[in-house]
């Protein structure tokens, strides 16, 4: 578990008007995951393999996310 998956997931909740559900979690986990493809697929079309380490770090969050 990571305090990145921590903080987004407290961030994200902080925004809700209705008590958060595990289904709520499992689509910011898929939408963090679609923002880390996006980064790849950018990344590995400009040569910046830096990108792909981000998207990669991205992914990771996103299952810290589900696990918390």
């Amino acid at each position: 578990m990571t305090d990145s998956a921590y903080k987004v997931w407290e961030t994200f909740k902080a925004e809700l008007i209705v008590e958060p559900t595990e289904d709520m979690k499992q689509a910011l986990a898929s939408s963090i995951r679609v923002i880390s493809s996006i980064i790849y697929r950018d990344g590995v079309l400009a040569n910046e393999p830096w990108l792909t380490h981000t998207a990669q770090e991205l992914n990771e969050i996103a299952g810290d996310v589900e696990a918390l």
